[in-house]
């Protein structure tokens, strides 16, 4: 719904005239509950219905989208990155964090094609009310309480997941506050590793901007998205050495902004 080819709109653009962010924003108060109430429900009711996690999938993405056109974000990506997302196989998705938008603009941006999913603390897939819906998008349950059986979870389910499906990581952990990109975590390189698989960079521009740390109300504006060449670990490199690698390579396009 929002996705749109790259141009020269820059972030701090608003989308829309005053008087229509008002309505949208106004909608998404007092009807925005009930439909996403809704789709959380759904699990519940069409769980066992013949191909329910591929088209849940598909309304999650629907939603994720609905939620950004409602706030005035428009999210941009080249048509060639597109292409090369939807044709993309055997990989493992890498991208930086800089707000809680940042979920939402990769579900509105990635095509159909590609299906990816996320990993995600286990105590909200024990939820009763998440769990339904959490397992029925393919979310990767985690337990944080142990760093080595998180990561022999997660390599796990990268190895027995479907080779067009990949899972999205997040290397610096959290949100960065930097105006760079901050320090990476080795997990994506070692399940990488671990599993044959490539690792796919992707790279979001200006997220932060748009919803900075402390702030709770996003501003109106253009949040862009780039998919870097597949990184392929080198088997002769230290890990730290192949996570210095995928840093720079990221932290290259993030600074040209």
């Amino acid at each position: 719904m929002q996705n749109q080819s790259a141009g020269s709109v820059t972030s701090t653009d608003e989308i829309d005239p005053m008087p229509v962010r008002v309505l949208k924003r106004t909608l998404l108060v007092v009807l925005g509950p009930f439909y996403f109430l809704g789709i959380a429900f759904v699990p519940l009711i069409c769980s066992r219905r013949k191909g329910f996690r591929g088209w849940y999938w598909r309304l999650v993405k629907r939603a994720c989208s609905r939620l950004l056109w409602l706030l005035s974000i428009r999210t941009q990506m080249s048509d060639a990155n597109k292409r090369d997302l939807a044709a993309n196989t055997g990989s493992i998705i890498v991208i930086n964090h800089r707000s809680h938008l940042d979920g939402f603009v990769l579900m509105d941006t990635v095509p159909d094609a590609k299906w990816f999913t996320f990993a995600a603390k286990k105590e909200l897939c024990d939820a009763k009310l998440l769990s339904t819906g959490f397992n029925g998008a393919g979310l990767i349950p985690i337990d944080r309480a142990s760093g080595s059986v998180a990561m022999d979870t997660l390599t796990q389910a990268v190895r027995e997941m479907p080779d067009r499906r990949s899972v999205v990581l997040f290397p610096e952990g959290t949100r960065t506050k930097s105006e760079s990109l901050g320090a990476f975590k080795a997990g994506a390189v070692v399940v990488a590793r671990d599993t044959g698989r490539t690792i796919l960079p992707i790279v979001i521009h200006d997220s932060d901007r748009l919803l900075p740390p402390g702030t709770f109300v996003p501003k109106s504006g253009t949040i862009r998205i780039d998919a870097l060449p597949p990184f392929v670990c080198d088997p002769n490199a230290t890990v730290d050495e192949d996570v210095d690698r995928l840093r720079n390579m990221m932290m290259a396009v993030f600074d040209e902004g």
